[in-house]
């Protein structure tokens, strides 16, 4: 009895082996109507994506990417949190990818970035809503509300905080900049100011961010269970902004939650309260946490890269042209703009004009050097309408792309030492107005970042202040931690003290 026992045990257990090996060669061999990228699989369900979220302490493209381009080349195949997907590094087919929008690819993320920003998000929306909600928000964010309106708020906002600021003898710039970030946007965006509201509206959204990339396993303690967390406390904000607003038919329009609301009450309204709560979300998130990331690398690079903030300030003429100089000096020495917009007003005082914003070519050239090197979305992802060939591969129907600027934006063959801050190498080059096959830190195609224009003057407009009126020190802190979003984990600490 026992022997008929033990057999059936180990036939039993050769079968589920026998099942599970079955299983994961399927899992690495799936059917398709031609040849696949070359790329690993990985374990079934589980994919590659340990390695995707493994930490890299460096600007440069993250390991898991770079491993494989070198082993496989520009277009591999892997799986990340239970979904194939197809990386590409190649330029041609970022731009293919871009281009065919809506023709043969759609914007698609994994179930749990759905989860993270919501079902209605506007990532997750195509055709006419998409439009539709995109036209809606570049009425705040759209260069003509800019020269209006948000200009002069962002540069006051980014004098006052600099000010505060060099009262204190440490400042841990990424929190203080998306302090000074959100506190702007969330006020345009639904009228929130801090020092009249009872909710921490900004605390939710930290947690929030702690575990936006992260390893998606939805248990108390993980950085993914905080992240839900913090979303759901300031969706319960939101609601609770709504129902009020709702119930105030006769109110006035102040900020852009209101613009929805009316949009909500017409007699055949386009969208849902669901896609407007998490519109708001969204934007709320994208408004200040991107650009702050950004502009505190950009504010260290500077601290590392003294001759780049030289040809931002008046000492570059001073210094460098009393020598004989060689002709990157020369060039330094036109570079001095934020002196001369500070020396040609009549009142020194006065606010940024969108004239002199638009005169900061060299500043401009720094910002996309900045945010070509910190490279904030390490990913940008579509789906696959039909199969599709490229390049002798075929990427099957419904399987993702994932496009990564990272591996372009650090390729040696399209820049130069490409780990090198050098804002020089835009010098002469046509102005960037959308994504191009070569620079894609702001997206590209139908959905080329709306936030762009806003994100550029943020950033010109602290750099202004802070290189006229300011000098700086590190004071500890400032490295950072790739998993793959960018991070500071130990943060910057710096001390502003102010020019004579």
């Amino acid at each position: 009895m026992e022997g008929i026992v033990c057999v059936a045990v180990w036939a039993v257990t050769l079968a589920m082996v026998m099942a599970s090996v079955l299983w994961a060669y399927r899992w690495n061999h799936p059917k398709v109507n031609g040849r696949l990228p070359p790329g690993s699989l990985g374990f079934p369900l589980l994919g590659e994506t340990m390695q995707f979220f493994a930490p890299n302490p460096t600007c440069d493209i993250s390991p898991f990417v770079k491993e494989r381009l070198k082993r496989y080349g520009s277009i591999f195949k892997t799986s990340i949190v239970g979904r194939s997907v197809v990386v590409s590094a190649d330029p041609d087919l970022n731009y293919y990818v871009f281009q065919q929008e809506g023709k043969l690819f759609e914007s698609w993320y994994p179930d749990t970035f759905t989860e993270i920003f919501g079902r209605d998000n506007v990532g997750s929306l195509h055709g006419f809503m998409y439009k539709y909600l995109k036209s809606l928000v570049l009425r705040l964010y759209g260069q003509e509300n800019l020269k209006a309106v948000l200009l002069a708020e962002t540069d006051h906002a980014c004098r006052d905080s600099l000010a505060s600021w060099a009262s204190l003898q440490s400042v841990e710039l990424k929190d203080a900049i998306s302090t000074m970030i959100f506190d702007l946007t969330a006020k345009k965006l639904i009228g929130y100011e801090p020092s009249k509201s009872s909710e921490n509206l900004r605390k939710n959204f930290v947690a929030f961010i702690r575990g936006l990339i992260s390893f998606p396993v939805d248990i108390p303690g993980t950085a993914y269970h905080e992240c839900m967390q913090g979303r759901k406390n300031a969706m319960k904000v939101l609601k609770q902004m709504m129902r009020e607003r709702m119930a105030q038919p006769g109110r006035r329009s102040e900020d852009f939650f209101d613009v929805l609301i009316e949009e909500l009450r017409r007699e055949k309204p386009v969208m849902t309260e669901a896609v407007a709560l998490d519109l708001m979300f969204v934007l709320l998130f994208a408004s200040f946490e991107t650009t702050a990331l950004a502009l505190t690398l950009g504010i260290k690079l500077l601290a590392e890269n003294p001759r780049v903030l030289e040809a931002l300030t008046a000492t570059t003429k001073q210094g460098l042209c009393r020598k004989q100089l060689t002709r990157d000096d020369a060039v330094l020495c036109g570079q001095e703009e934020h002196e001369a917009i500070a020396k040609n007003r009549k009142d020194s005082d006065a606010g940024l004009t969108w004239a002199e914003y638009r005169s900061m070519t060299f500043t401009s050239q720094v910002i996309l050097e900045i945010v070509r090197l910190a490279n904030i979305v390490p990913g940008i992802f579509r789906k696959a309408l039909q199969d599709i060939e490229f390049n002798g591969y075929t990427i099957p129907a419904g399987w993702g792309v994932m496009v990564c600027p990272p591996a372009v934006h650090l390729n040696p063959k399209i820049y130069e030492d490409p780990l090198a801050f050098n804002p020089w190498r835009w010098q002469d080059k046509a102005e960037i107005t959308g994504g191009t096959k070569h620079f894609m830190a702001f997206g590209g195609g139908l959905r080329f970042c709306v936030g762009t224009d806003l994100s550029k003057v943020l950033m010109a407009t602290f750099i202004h202040s802070l290189v006229t009126k300011y000098s700086w020190k590190t004071i500890k802190g400032g490295n950072i931690v790739r998993t793959p979003g960018l991070s500071f984990p130990d943060g910057y600490h710096v001390q502003f003290f102010p020019k004579n």
